[in-house]
């Protein structure tokens, strides 16, 4: 006879654990993407400024372009994760 309350609580844990290793992935690249984008390009371009990058200030190519670079960047990241995550848990396709 199977225990059904043993299979229950294994999923839920299964289920807990696949959850906050999301959350931990999705806070990761949310803290990456504020330092990027409203660290370097806001609060540290005075900083930055000295620092010359295709004719800009590091500052200002960051608040420009840098950002965006980053941003494509933890796109993939995350989706490489996300896809690893998924196989890890069995919840893949």
């Amino acid at each position: 006879m199977v225990d059904r309350n043993s299979n229950v609580t294994a999923d839920r844990a299964s289920s807990n654990a696949y959850w906050s290793a999301n959350i931990r992935i999705i806070l990761i690249s949310l803290a990456v993407w504020f330092f990027c984008s409203f660290g370097l390009g806001i609060i540290l371009r005075p900083m930055l400024s000295g620092i010359m990058v295709g004719g800009a200030d590091l500052g200002f190519w960051f608040a420009q372009q840098g950002s965006i670079y980053v941003f494509l960047v933890l796109i993939f990241v995350y989706a490489w994760r996300m896809n690893r995550l998924d196989k890890e848990f069995g919840v893949d396709e």
